[in-house]
């Protein structure tokens, strides 16, 4: 995250991972100012049922973080979809507003799809205005998740990045 972040020539030295949040330009709701704390793109994300916690899920991913925490929490909860199935579906990211991390780039009306969805979903996205990338075919998100229902434990993990493993005992 160095390489990204912005060196204070005054104090030769970078702002880390998370000090890089704040945008050093005085005035703005965001600027870096003593007492401060920067907005921050961590999302662990623990889901009560009921008044009982239920499910604990999380991703990395900078700014993509919260929008593919929202798909998968759709799938699972709105569409019925088992916790391994809603993170292996096709996913997407938009790149439409600034990003949190130096030099904050943004680019409006970029959708990110990957490429295992079907053309037509992206050419219907292209006709509602929306500039499409495609992706790789297993490239958007990094998701696990653990849930506990009548003391039944399921856990489900990404095969995206190959970054975690649903194990239990």
């Amino acid at each position: 995250w160095l390489q990204s972040s912005p060196t204070i020539p005054e104090l030769g030295f970078c702002l880390n991972s998370r000090a890089q949040m704040f945008w050093l330009e005085p005035g703005l709701p965001a600027s870096l100012a003593p007492g401060k704390r920067p907005r921050t793109t961590l999302t662990p994300s623990l889901l009560y049922r009921h008044g009982e916690p239920y499910m604990a899920f999380g991703t990395p991913g900078g700014d993509q973080q919260d929008q593919w925490q929202l798909i998968f929490l759709l799938r699972h909860i709105h569409h019925g979809m088992n916790l391994q199935a809603s993170i292996d579906a096709p996913s997407f990211h938009s790149e439409h507003f600034p990003g949190s991390f130096f030099p904050r780039l943004a680019a409006p009306g970029k959708l990110v799809l990957e490429g295992r969805f079907a053309a037509q979903v992206g050419q219907a996205l292209q006709q509602r205005g929306h500039r499409v990338e495609w992706g790789d075919d297993w490239s958007e998100g990094r998701l696990c998740a653990a849930s506990r229902t009548n003391g039944l434990l399921k856990a489900a993990a990404n095969p995206r990045g190959m970054q975690g493993y649903a194990v239990g005992r």
